[in-house]
This record gives structure tokens, C-alpha cells and sequence, in this order.
């Protein structure tokens, strides 16, 4: 890959990225609860090193041949959003709310971001229809351009979703009236981000 390529697949890669969904929805969330937003920013990048392994080893071009795994993941991935959209609105947080010990809550923090996006269908259609583009088939090795786009993806991640979980807990810090209301909304981007999946693939059953 030449500098051109690798340029031109951040620039798609950041537009993707900072369109609000699910991911950005968790992370507002998270900053909103004391120290959490790392370990949910953590998760989420986690769960898109999934898909990158997956990539790298060719299983995600075999997944997507298979629309009954596509459809149990959808569905999976819907319905714990569903789950964690409704559990934010009936707890919204406040700024410096914990949810336990500080261990326990960071792991719970961890896992829940991890969950979202290695369950998020688009992040393996991600992997599926635009890295492809960008791949050069006469340079390195296939699988060494898909993990090193795969890590400039993730570290997409990282950058705008700690800023926008920093931002949120910054600007609403003092706000405990505002928190609520953009924790409330956060979970409501959720669950019917959520039910929107649920509904378009058991639709096409």
C-alpha cells in the first residue's frame, strides 16, 4: 500500500466513524459515569479487533456466505442493545455516578463496549465491503494490508471515541439536569438502533 491508499482509507474511515450510532451512544453514556470512559473506549476497540482477526483470517468472507450466522448475530447484537438502551433509560447517569466497586464496574464497562461492537453487524460489513477496496493485491501480503488497515481503524476509534466521551463528561459535568437528558437520549439512540436491526432482519425471514 502506498501512502495515497492508506490516506484515502482514513479519510473514509473517520467520515464512518464519526457518524453517530451505537458506539458513539455507549461512549457519551459511559462519560457520564466517573472514570469509565477508557475502559468503555477500551471495549469498543476490542470488539473491532475481533473483526480484524476475523479478516485477517479470511472467516469473515465465510461468515457473510452464511445468512443464518449473519442473521443469529444481527439478532444477538439487536437485542443486547435493545437490553443496554432500556437499562440506561431506566438509570440514566449522573456525572461521577459508579455502579459498584470501581473493579467491577470498569470490567462491566469493558465488556459492555466489547459486546456492542464485536456484536455490530455493520462493523463486519465494514471489513466486508470497504477495507477490500483498499487492499493492493501486488503488494504485501493480503492478510498484512487487512490487519494494518484493520489497526488504523480501531485507532480511528480510540481517538474519536475518547473525545466524545471526554467531551460529553466536560461540557455536562456540571450539568447533572443536561447529563440526564443526554444519557437518557444515549439510550434511547440504543434501543431503537436496536429494534430498527431487530425488525430489518427478521423482516427478510
Amino acid at each position: 500500500m502506498n501512502s495515497g491508499t492508506v490516506i484515502s482509507f482514513l479519510a473514509v474511515d473517520l467520515l464512518l466513524v464519526c457518524v453517530p450510532g451505537a458506539d458513539w451512544a455507549y461512549a457519551i453514556s459511559a462519560g457520564l459515569r466517573g472514570r469509565s470512559v477508557a475502559w468503555a473506549v477500551g471495549g469498543l476497540v476490542s470488539g473491532y479487533a475481533l473483526h480484524t482477526a476475523l479478516a485477517v483470517a479470511g472467516l469473515a468472507v465465510l461468515m457473510a456466505g452464511e445468512p443464518g450466522l449473519l442473521t443469529a448475530l444481527t439478532v444477538a447484537g439487536a437485542g443486547y442493545l435493545v437490553w443496554l438502551g432500556w437499562s440506561v433509560l431506566r438509570r440514566p447517569g449522573v456525572p461521577g455516578a459508579t455502579e459498584g466497586p470501581v473493579a467491577a464496574s470498569d470490567a462491566r464497562v469493558f465488556l459492555r463496549g466489547a459486546t456492542i461492537s464485536g456484536l455490530n453487524p455493520k462493523g463486519l460489513l465494514l471489513y466486508l465491503s470497504v477495507l477490500p477496496q483498499f487492499l493492493d493485491p501486488t503488494g504485501a501480503p493480503v492478510p498484512v494490508q487487512t490487519a494494518a488497515l484493520g489497526v488504523l481503524h480501531m485507532a480511528c476509534c480510540a481517538a474519536v471515541y475518547l473525545t466524545v466521551g471526554l467531551a460529553a463528561r466536560a461540557v455536562l459535568g456540571a450539568r447533572p439536569a443536561a447529563a440526564r437528558a443526554v444519557t437518557r437520549t444515549s439510550g434511547a439512540a440504543m434501543l431503537g438502533i436496536g429494534a430498527f436491526l431487530l425488525v430489518q432482519r427478521l423482516a427478510t425471514l
